[in-house]
């Protein structure tokens, strides 16, 4: 790895540090160095930040023997780089014990014999400093542009890679969301896989830290990041945790570079997708599709092969000011939703709309769990979680699982009832199985006998209510959500009893005197949500029908 930073052996020959001598530490001079700081003070630990090198006449050195131990231990663990001693007279020495200490710990102490100016000593390690930062923004820079134009060639993230392991001399290896390994030098195969092994079992790409420890060694580590998700990391092998930020940097514009890479070869995949598109769209809406197009975009069919449909409706924005753009919208937003459906186990067809998107998610499955909704529930919370948050607002409605191709249309228009009472406020399920007694009202709904159904069993109860401006239909719900309890749906509705005995005695010459029976019960709950959804439904268009 070529060096950049400024060490403590480095320091030692410079012409400010003539007459200098090391008296401790010697296992430390490749510690590096951000900055020098005069220091004579005792308590320090608010002034130090790490990598100083620490000017001092000594003071504190000339105290008993453990606060000058205690002194050296507190400069060590906050994370100075040396300490520079003017003892001013060669008669003056630092301690054994001190000494001793210090090449325990691999903190160099340098001393000068006579008297010295630190004003020149901090002028020069400045000047060195800053000629030295100015350096690292121009390898910085160079790397940069070296990274951009490797990711502009053939097999583009190798050549990121080799580049990566000539500057560190060190093993880079990419880890991507998808199976195609990404390691130089060759040998680093066996990297890859502990690193690929251990991705996975912390918890996937996103969840993995700053620094990876694995039998072959430890890895520094970067995401390497696509629109609104990790499509990757980059690892770099190191002896030691990498202690300044630069060479972080290097690896994050080398991450940079190679989420281009995959972005543009992605990006030219998804635009080959319009044949896709354009079957998926002809299945869920009925329209013919040639059968030997429909084997070559879906996956192949099998024993152990099933889907659901998957329909998102994001809110109304403005119209884009061109086809072009909008075009470009529904690539990038493609892209993005099957990587995520493939990260979650699932093979998935997709059409495209401008606030409408419908998915196709196959997935291997045993019969007795094919229908489990626990699948899709991570799936969900990864679009809600989504940063930055493009589908804030969407609504999301799945289908019950099916296995026959001809079947999508009616799992189409599944997902869109599950949004579509969504909308209503009638249900938060986003699988078509949560909808409950909705789904067969939906059927009456289509049919035009849901408005039949509710006059046949509360038309002269809504009539009188509205004739006398009554609350009887209000004491029906309540009544029979209390199941009967009449004590509890008086207190519900806030008023006596001998108020509720009343209304219930005009409820059974509407209803009949047996509407509390089981099936007349049953007949008017369902009635009261068919009317529930009719009276939501009142001011839009009837539904259509499929």
């Amino acid at each position: 790895m070529k060096d950049i930073e400024l060490t403590v052996g480095e320091i030692l020959q410079r012409e400010s540090f003539h007459k200098a001598k090391l008296a401790a530490g010697a296992s430390g001079l490749s510690r590096k160095i951000r900055w020098s700081h005069i220091l004579e003070v005792r308590e320090f630990e608010e002034l130090i930040n790490g990598g100083e090198l620490i000017l001092t006449t000594g003071i504190s050195m000339t105290l008993d023997l453990d606060t000058q131990l205690d002194y050296i231990r507190r400069l060590d663990e906050l994370g100075a780089s040396a300490l520079c001693i003017e003892l001013g007279d060669p008669s003056r020495k630092v301690a054994p014990e001190v000494i001793d200490l210090a090449d325990r710990r691999g903190f160099p102490i340098i001393v000068f014999d006579e008297v010295i100016r630190f004003v020149d000593i901090t002028q020069d390690l400045h000047t060195a400093l800053i000629n030295r930062h100015h350096k690292m923004i121009s390898e910085l820079d160079r790397l940069s542009g070296r990274f951009i134009e490797l990711s502009l060639t053939s097999n583009g993230i190798l050549k990121i890679l080799q580049e990566l392991h000539e500057y560190f001399r060190r093993e880079a290896i990419f880890i991507a969301d998808r199976p195609a390994p990404y390691f130089y030098p060759s040998e680093a195969k066996e990297s890859e896989a502990l690193l690929r092994a251990l991705v996975d079992s912390e918890g996937g790409l996103e969840a993995c830290g700053r620094y990876a420890d694995t039998p072959a060694g430890r890895y520094a580590s970067v995401p390497v990041r696509g629109p609104g998700q990790v499509w990757g990391r980059l690892f770099l092998g190191m002896d030691e945790p990498l202690r300044d930020d630069f060479y972080f940097l290097i690896l994050d514009r080398a991450g940079l570079a190679i989420s281009q890479v995959l972005l543009r070869n992605r990006t030219v995949e998804e635009r080959k997708q319009n044949l896709e598109d354009k079957v998926v769209r002809d299945l869920i809406t009925g329209r013919r599709a040639d059968p030997d197009t429909v084997r070559a975009v879906l996956p192949a069919r099998g024993r152990n092969m099933y889907y659901r449909i998957f329909s998102i409706r994001m809110p109304e924005k403005p119209p884009f000011p061109s086809q072009d753009l909008l075009e470009e919208e529904l690539v990038q937003r493609a892209l993005l939703i099957r990587s995520l459906f493939q990260r979650h186990g699932f093979f998935p067809a997709i059409t495209s709309g401008e606030n409408e998107m419908v998915v196709i998610a196959f997935f291997i499955s045993e019969e007795q769990q094919s229908r489990s909704a626990s699948r899709f529930q991570p799936l969900i919370q990864d679009f809600r979680n989504m940063q930055p948050q493009q589908f804030e607002g969407s609504r999301f409605g799945i289908g019950k699982t099916y296995q026959d191709i001809s079947d999508i249309r009616k799992a189409y228009r599944e997902s869109e009832d599950v949004i579509r009472l969504q909308d209503e406020g009638i249900t938060e399920s986003e699988f078509y199985e949560g909808l409950g007694i909705h789904r067969l009202l939906l059927l009456l709904k289509r049919s035009g006998e849901l408005e039949t159904y509710v006059d046949d069993y509360l038309g002269a109860l809504l009539e009188h209510d509205a004739r006398h401006d009554s609350r009887l239909f209000e004491t029906l719900v309540v009544y029979l959500e209390c199941g009967g309890v009449k004590k509890e749906a008086s207190d519900r509705l806030f008023i006596v009893r001998q108020t509720l005995y009343h209304r219930i005695g005009k409820l059974e010459a509407l209803l009949g005197s047996n509407f509390m029976d089981p099936a007349n019960r049953l007949a008017l709950e369902v009635a009261i949500q068919a009317y529930r959804m009719l009276e939501r439904n009142e001011t839009e268009k009837p539904m259509p029908v499929h």
